[in-house]
């Protein structure tokens, strides 16, 4: 007799193994269909339902954020037939000035990815509610992709089952400044998927050094404010404290200006200036 699974991303891979059409969810004891079960009804319920087959299809678009499962076009921007540039996107200063780099380059349009924890809907790290996400692409008037992130769910995996959602990419696209680990794990864990898609992975802000950056946040009259804050900025940057030049300027030299090392984390309010073109 096998072990009962304690997972229930196990216990979902042994059912559809089995073609069960339910499962016990280890942790609340509840029957949770399986994607099997669910692909028998031939349509989304727009439930939001953890295993749905059809990319919550029937859920409408403003529901989506609160209750979507799976990954998902999270606003009415459909992304074009053509091949976009796909940016990774956490709503923060680097997302911004990364978008701003695309548009001066105007290689192809763009489409947003942005990632949340599933229960609590907000971006880690960022500590940004998925809410005020979509109320940035909808500004920018973009199409943005939201990827929920399950506990002991592989982060590749969910990212790889949501780029299947893209009709055609041209890059994945990633708003890193100067960290060699980061990028080389971007490098690692995203390269393989590019390959299968044909894509390649950019780097419009790499290198840029900060005076460049600032200046171009400037020039975007968006502003940015502090949305988390890490040990070591703990006592000299707080919640809420607008980021800029005159931030910068005052940090001490153990934390990086941007926050590179996470020391803090912003919130790009686009909202608050007219939309860019």
């Amino acid at each position: 007799m096998s072990t009962p699974p304690t997972d229930w991303r196990e216990a979902h891979r042994r059912a559809v193994e089995r073609g069960q059409s339910y499962y016990i969810d280890p942790e609340t004891g509840l029957h949770a269909f399986t994607s099997l079960g669910l692909e028998q009804r031939g349509h989304c319920c727009g439930s939001g339902c953890r295993h749905c087959p059809f990319q919550h299809d029937s859920m409408e678009v403003g529901k989506r954020a609160a209750w979507a499962q799976q990954p998902v076009w999270l606003t009415e921007a459909a992304p074009p037939g053509e091949p976009v540039d796909l940016l990774f996107w956490s709503g923060g200063k680097d997302s911004l000035l990364a978008y701003r780099a695309l548009t001066r380059e105007g290689v192809r349009p763009v489409a947003l990815l942005t990632t949340f924890d599933s229960v609590t809907r907000v971006v880690a790290h960022q500590e940004v509610g998925l809410g005020q996400i979509v109320r940035q692409a909808e500004h920018l008037g973009l199409p943005l992709l939201g990827v929920p992130l399950h506990s002991g769910h592989p982060y590749a995996d969910r990212i790889g089952d949501a780029v299947a959602l893209v009709p055609q990419v041209g890059r994945l696209v990633f708003g890193d400044l100067h960290l060699q680990h980061i990028r080389e794990w971007r490098d690692s864990t995203f390269r393989e998927l590019a390959d299968e898609r044909g894509a390649t992975l950019h780097f419009p802000l790499w290198g840029v050094p900060c005076e460049e950056l600032i200046a171009d946040l400037e020039a975007s009259g968006v502003p940015c404010e502090v949305s988390a804050v890490t040990e070591p900025a703990e006592g000299v940057v707080e919640v809420g404290d607008e980021f800029g030049r005159a931030m910068m300027e005052r940090l001490p030299d153990s934390i990086d200006p941007f926050g590179e090392n996470g020391e803090f984390h912003t919130l790009a309010k686009v909202w608050r200036h007219p939309r860019e073109e």
